[in-house]
C-alpha cells in the first residue's frame, strides 16, 4: 500500500494509537483504491469507504465534504492524504466531527500549512496524539516525482508539514 506516506505501517500505527475496539464502525474518507478499506475489514472493523473517484468496487462514490451519512454514524473516521486535497481542510474536519459519535476518534495523516492542533481544536476535537511525519512525506513526494507519478505543479508551496494526528470528538 503506497497511496500515502508510510503505507500500511502508518495505517496500522494510527489504528493502534486510536485504540478502537474490534468491530468498531469506521469510515475511510478519500478511500481511493480501497487498500486501507480492505485492511480495516480484514482486521475486524465494520468499515466503509468514500472517494470522489473510487478505484475499487469496495469504495462508494462521494464527496468527503458532504457525505450521505447521518450524524454520529461512526466510531472512527480515518483519512490519509485527502483532507488537504479536498481544498477545504476546516470543512473536512467539520464533516468528520459531524460523522463521529461523541468520543469517536479521528485518525488523520495529511499536509498542514498551519498548526494542526489549532485546526482540530477549532473543529471540536481534543488532540490525543500528534507526530510530525514531514521527513517521510518529503521522501514520498521525491519518490513520486522520480517515478513521474505527480506533476511538480501539484506540490504545495510554502512552509508546511505532514502530520499523523489522533483526535477525539468532544
Amino acid at each position: 500500500m503506497n497511496g500515502h506516506p508510510g503505507g500500511e505501517e502508518n495505517t496500522r500505527r494510527m489504528l493502534a494509537l486510536a485504540e478502537l475496539p474490534e468491530g468498531a464502525r469506521l469510515l475511510d474518507l478519500g478511500a481511493g483504491a480501497g487498500e486501507t478499506l480492505a485492511l480495516l475489514r480484514g482486521l475486524g472493523f465494520r468499515a466503509e469507504g468514500l472517494d470522489l473517484s473510487p478505484r475499487s468496487p469496495l469504495v462508494d462514490k462521494g464527496d468527503l465534504l458532504h457525505t450521505p451519512y447521518p450524524d454520529g454514524s461512526f466510531d472512527g473516521v480515518l483519512s490519509q492524504c485527502a483532507f488537504f486535497a479536498s481544498g477545504d481542510v476546516p470543512g473536512a474536519l467539520r464533516e468528520a466531527h459531524r460523522l463521529l459519535r461523541p468520543g469517536g476518534k479521528l485518525l488523520l495523516s495529511d499536509v498542514f500549512f498551519q498548526a494542526p492542533e489549532a485546526l482540530l481544536n477549532g473543529a471540536g476535537f481534543s488532540l490525543l496524539r500528534a507526530e510530525n511525519m514531514t521527513a517521510a512525506w518529503r521522501e514520498y513526494i521525491l519518490e513520486a516525482l522520480w517515478r513521474e507519478d505527480v506533476p511538480c505543479c501539484t506540490i504545495p508551496r510554502g512552509r508546511c508539514g505532514y502530520w499523523l494526528l489522533i483526535g477525539e470528538r468532544r
